[in-house]
């Protein structure tokens, strides 16, 4: 099945380029074109869209302010004739940025990055809904794809809208998620939210008090709203 395109634009030529554009690749199929923001909010709640290419510059709703109203946006892909915006773009973690005109050589370049994430989360999700035990993760930092396997995770720390991943030997690795999110996809047997910003995987306990608890000789407070639950469990261990 083709990915499903929606093409935001207030320019109708702009449109017909991205759309002859999109005629060329047969894995890609416009499902629905649009001249404002506030119709792609419409478009977007009501249509399974794979592939959002979204104009900056429009009135009433500029294409950013649109993407970060969005809880759960769709792989994007900006357009516009302007570079000012692209270090904004990327804190959005958009796919790509196309200057117009836009070229189909620069066109299928950033369908190619699409192509590469869809498939990359397939495997991920795919991996996450038939083993039971996630035995690992992948971790998107940066441009990298990291293979991170749970037995060398030591905690995990919330730091807003990122996390950061302790490891093993030392390593580190921050990634773009809330940790409610990482907290979904790990084995709840093997780790537990000690605190709003600090999951722990159990295996590496070393020592606890009814405070805080040790981590590979690392102090993890033990936050008030996650008291009970981590007493208990810690209880478990005692017995």
């Amino acid at each position: 099945m083709p990915y499903k395109c929606v093409i935001v634009d207030d320019e109708p030529l702009a449109i017909k380029l991205i759309e002859n554009h999109i005629a060329k690749v047969d894995s890609l199929e416009v499902v629905a074109t649009c001249n404002s923001a506030i119709k792609a909010f419409e478009i977007i709640h009501t249509t399974d869209v794979d592939l959002l290419f979204l104009d900056i510059n429009m009135p009433n709703l500029t294409g950013i302010d649109f993407l970060k109203s969005l809880k759960n946006p769709p792989k994007t892909i900006l357009t516009t004739a302007y570079r000012d915006y692209a270090i904004e773009s990327y804190d959005l973690e958009v796919l790509d940025y196309l200057l117009k005109p836009i070229t189909f050589e620069r066109f299928f370049k950033a369908v190619e990055k699409f192509t590469r994430s869809h498939t990359s989360n397939n495997n991920e999700r795919t991996f996450n809904a038939n083993n039971e035990e996630h035995d690992f993760l992948i971790i998107k930092s940066g441009n990298k794809h990291h293979k991170v396997f749970t037995e060398q995770i030591i905690y995990i720390e919330s730091l807003k809208d990122y996390v950061r991943f302790h490891l093993e030997d030392d390593k580190r690795i921050v990634a773009k998620h809330r940790i409610s999110e990482i907290e979904k996809k790990l084995d709840t047997k093997s780790f537990l939210r000690v605190h709003r910003s600090y999951l722990i995987n159990t295996q590496k306990i070393t020592a606890f008090t009814s405070h805080d608890i040790e981590v590979n000789a690392v102090e993890i407070p033990i936050g008030i709203s996650y008291k009970e639950n981590t007493i208990s469990f810690l209880q478990q261990l005692k017995s």
